[in-house]
């Protein structure tokens, strides 16, 4: 549904939208890191615990700013 169409307005439907991503990508990521070491490929698994990390920073940046929206 467009943001145009809820109660939000589109930078905090924006910011929604990229902290649900980022959120979904980081729990993607863990089978990753699995895979990865499972495989016996360590520094893969680190790559992947590197973007993991990321996303979840990524994700509390949006938290803080909806946070400042008072969304």
């Amino acid at each position: 549904m467009p943001a145009g169409q809820t109660d939000f307005d589109d930078v905090s439907f924006d910011l929604i939208s990229v902290q649900y991503h980022s959120l979904k990508a980081g729990h993607d990521y863990g089978q990753y890191v699995r895979d990865a070491k499972n495989a016996g490929l360590d520094d893969i698994a680190s790559f992947f615990e590197e973007v993991m990390s990321q996303d979840a920073e990524r994700a509390k940046r949006c938290h803080a700013f909806l946070k400042e929206l008072g969304t």
